[in-house]
């Protein structure tokens, strides 16, 4: 799965809720260590998933990110790709929820 196909739907998701694209990037850019501009090569680009997190330095706070999304417990999902995925998911979430950034970003 690419993540420029992804991507429209957490802003979507966001802004939605009252948030910015700006809080999102915040948050992606917590999560990869992607600057903007980085981030918005993967934007535009054909990147899948895999090369999205490998390419990423993943916040050393990254394991703190609890709890369930889509059905799944992130702390038992066992392949780290999927549990990459679910971490960016999971602070979607927050954020489109209403969270405070400084709880979202652990």
């Amino acid at each position: 799965m690419k993540f420029s196909s992804v991507y429209p739907h957490y802003v979507t998701k966001v802004e939605k809720k009252g948030r910015s694209i700006a809080e999102l990037h915040q948050v992606i850019e917590w999560l990869t260590g992607y600057g903007e501009n980085r981030l918005q090569d993967f934007i535009e680009g054909d990147a899948t998933f895999k090369t999205f997190f490998e390419e990423a330095t993943l916040n050393p706070n990254a394991h703190l990110i609890k709890g369930v999304i889509c059905g799944y417990r992130i702390e038992e999902i066992d392949n780290p790709l999927t549990r990459q995925v679910r971490y960016l998911d999971k602070l979607v979430e927050e954020l489109a929820r209403g969270r405070k950034m400084e709880k979202i970003l652990r």
